[in-house]
């Protein structure tokens, strides 16, 4: 069995839209919508845990919820001030016989079924696997006044992006670790590191964009159409 932990608590505040980005339309449809439809669709996934803000409940039913057909079970639960908690409190919820979590930003639009079951198969085999792509760019790293110190090799560089995967009692055990250590992370395969377990890598796609401020929901927009235009063709 596996559970797939949809992330969609985040303020949104960089977008400045008034709403939580989750809902802004994307080519006609809320942001979140995407990632709920391949969730659901993906029959790798048996159940999907759905974080929210308990601010966004009545626009998440209003606008998303209701026009759902539901094939599987799913769980709304209300996330916490940081997406750490969010994550804690979506883990919390999971089927006790539940083998694999998928955890995935409700921002990233552009999820297919194939990057899920990829990341599902290697977390089966390695315990822990997170989808992401090699950098293209050279990346410097630099003092506290932005003098270079090191120029770290490319081909050893990825950019991060979700879903992750991880074996259930792993992440459990990650996030209960970090919370009673009071360590922090900007994803949750950092936190399975802090145990000193690797994680493997799983190459995915450029256009897994997260949509973050109101010029990524432009490309977001223009990504959208040309895939709609493809598809019709």
């Amino acid at each position: 069995m596996n559970t797939g932990i949809i992330l969609a608590a985040g303020k949104g505040s960089r977008m400045k839209a008034g709403i939580n980005k989750q809902y802004l339309n994307l080519n006609g449809r809320p942001l979140l919508s995407y990632s709920l439809e391949v969730f659901f669709t993906c029959i790798g996934i048996d159940e999907i845990i759905l974080v929210i803000s308990r601010s966004d409940n009545e626009i998440f039913y209003d606008k998303i919820l209701n026009d759902f057909h539901m094939n599987k079970p799913l769980k709304v639960v209300f996330g916490g001030d940081e997406r750490q908690e969010s994550v804690r409190k979506g883990l919390k919820e999971a089927d006790k016989n539940t083998d694999i979590i998928i955890i995935h930003d409700g921002a990233r639009p552009f999820i297919t079924t194939e990057m899920i079951e990829t990341c599902i198969k290697e977390a089966s085999k390695y315990g822990a696997s997170s989808l992401g792509v090699p950098v293209k760019e050279t990346i410097k790293i630099t003092d506290n006044e932005n003098f270079v110190i090191n120029t770290p090799d490319r081909e050893k560089l990825w950019i991060t992006q979700t879903p992750q995967a991880f074996k259930h009692n792993l992440i459990v055990q990650a996030h209960k670790h970090a919370h009673e250590q009071g360590k922090k992370a900007t994803d949750d395969a950092m936190l399975v590191e802090y145990l000193n377990h690797s994680v493997k890598m799983v190459v995915g796609d450029y256009c897994n964009i997260k949509i973050t401020t109101a010029e990524d929901l432009v490309i977001a927009e223009a990504m959208m159409a040309s895939f709609m235009r493809n598809k019709r063709l």
